[in-house]
């Protein structure tokens, strides 16, 4: 006999078994929330949050990243489906989706097992875009096989670390929501660009196999307008990593010396404008440890004179340009 939850009396289902049965029962499916914020005005605090839960384990979890100040803010909250896989909280985490596409509560308890707490709104400032699915297999086996949702907003409220209150006023930001399955172990190389200018959100998601090869390319211009998205058709990519120096460093295995990444892309747009945007200053916003990488958070400026900040992520177990010493086997294509 099946189990029921509560959300299986709305019409929510995709497949005709009740929640939160997927279509490919993987060890990898899940779907996850995630939340990045930073000051407008140049490189400073990251807060990010993210919420997950996981059909195959049966059981959800939150992270929180980032950083404050010089130190970096880790922890993990998990909590078991209990008969509820839906309710957006675990630990002292609970989010509110207050009104679809428009506005998020964020809140994290005072408590010992929290290295940050806040009250934090989200609030949109450019229309949501959906990405297309993106698939990437081993040989026979699945990878990465999911959907996107992203958003750029602003953040306001506050957070508290280490005792110290600090107030969050019109902070730049983007969400996502995405949903499949992704075995970030076996991923030759990602990278996802979440970058804010007052003229709006320029976001990429870019995948790669060790030797280079496009798997995929998807992304948007969102207006701060409020107007429709604009796709990205093409992505080229000039990025490096620097040491504590300035000075351009190779990642090596576990990139011991790496301090940040900086350079530069062209993202093309559907009608052919092509946005050309350098990084000339980034760091550390969060590593990924033996995952590879992490999330970088870099100054901006585009040719066309915006000016703005951003998150860059590169992560994955073996590129020849980004990580040129493998950490995983039985990478993709197989």
């Amino acid at each position: 006999m099946p189990r029921l939850t509560a959300m299986d009396e709305f019409f929510v289902h995709q497949i005709p078994e009740p929640l939160p049965n997927v279509q490919t029962h993987h060890e990898h499916w899940r779907e996850s929330l995630f939340f990045v914020m930073q000051q407008p005005s140049g490189l400073g605090d990251v807060i990010i949050l993210t919420l997950a839960h996981f059909p195959h384990r049966e059981h959800m979890d939150s992270l929180q990243l980032g950083r404050v100040g010089d130190a970096m803010t880790v922890a993990q909250h998990v909590r078991p489906y209990d008969g509820d896989p839906h309710t957006m909280a675990v630990g002292p985490v609970r989010i509110d989706i207050a009104e679809p596409y428009k506005r998020v509560e964020l809140h994290v308890d005072d408590v010992p097992a929290a290295p940050v707490s806040y009250d934090l709104t989200f609030t949109a400032r450019t229309r949501e875009h959906g990405l297309r699915r993106g698939t990437m297999k081993a040989g026979h086996e699945i990878v990465w096989d999911q959907s996107h949702m992203i958003q750029s907003g602003t953040y306001n409220g506050s957070f508290t670390h280490n005792g110290t209150t600090y107030e969050v006023k019109d902070w730049w930001g983007q969400r996502d929501h995405s949903w499949g399955i992704r075995d970030h172990r076996r991923v030759p190389f990602w990278m996802w660009l979440a970058i804010q200018f007052p003229e709006g959100m320029v976001a990429v998601w870019h995948w790669e196999y060790t030797n280079g090869a496009v798997v995929y390319t998807d992304g948007c211009f969102a207006p701060a307008d409020g107007s429709d998205p604009i796709p990205v058709v093409r992505f080229d990519h000039d990025l490096h990593w620097v040491d504590a120096d300035g000075k351009e460093v190779s990642y090596e295995r576990d990139g011991d010396n790496v301090t940040g990444v900086v350079g530069h892309v062209d993202i093309t747009l559907e009608g052919g404008r092509v946005l050309s945007i350098d990084a000339p200053e980034g760091r550390w916003a969060q590593r990924y440890g033996p995952l590879g990488g992490g999330l970088n958070e870099v100054i901006v400026r585009s040719a066309d004179g915006w000016e703005g900040t951003a998150i860059y992520e590169l992560t994955g177990a073996h590129h020849h340009r980004y990580f040129p010493v493998a950490r995983a086997e039985n990478l993709p294509p197989g």
